[in-house]
């Protein structure tokens, strides 16, 4: 039950906060060159370290992309058929959001280590 909640919730917390952010980004495009540095400022490098804030949104986002991903595939799976055993079913949920876990921490790792 769960990991079917959070599915729900991360697709439309994605579709929210990534709307927000991209009416966010044009508006600043738009707005000229302050409003556009002061976007940059929030959500990349800034003197060599990432925004608290750019970095919370782009770890929150990256975690609900993966968590949302991996139980997408979970539930294709269990359109097959496979996978409705009570302890299967569990572990496989469980998986889900470790797995989603993993992902994340290995994409932020790998693009910190990059910098």
């Amino acid at each position: 039950m769960l990991v079917s909640i959070l599915h729900r919730i991360t697709g439309d917390g994605m579709a929210i906060v990534g709307s927000v952010l991209f009416v966010w980004f044009l508006a600043a495009v738009a707005g000229g060159p302050e409003s556009y540095a002061l976007f940059l400022k929030l959500f990349t490098l800034d003197g060599g370290h990432l925004n608290p804030i750019g970095l919370l949104f782009g770890i929150g986002l990256t975690l609900a992309f993966f968590q949302h991903m991996m139980s997408g595939i979970r539930h294709l799976l269990l359109d097959t058929g496979a996978g409705y055993e009570l302890k299967s079913n569990k572990r496989f949920a469980q998986a889900t959001m470790l797995v989603a876990i993993v992902l994340t921490t290995a994409y932020w790792a790998y693009l910190l280590a990059g910098r």
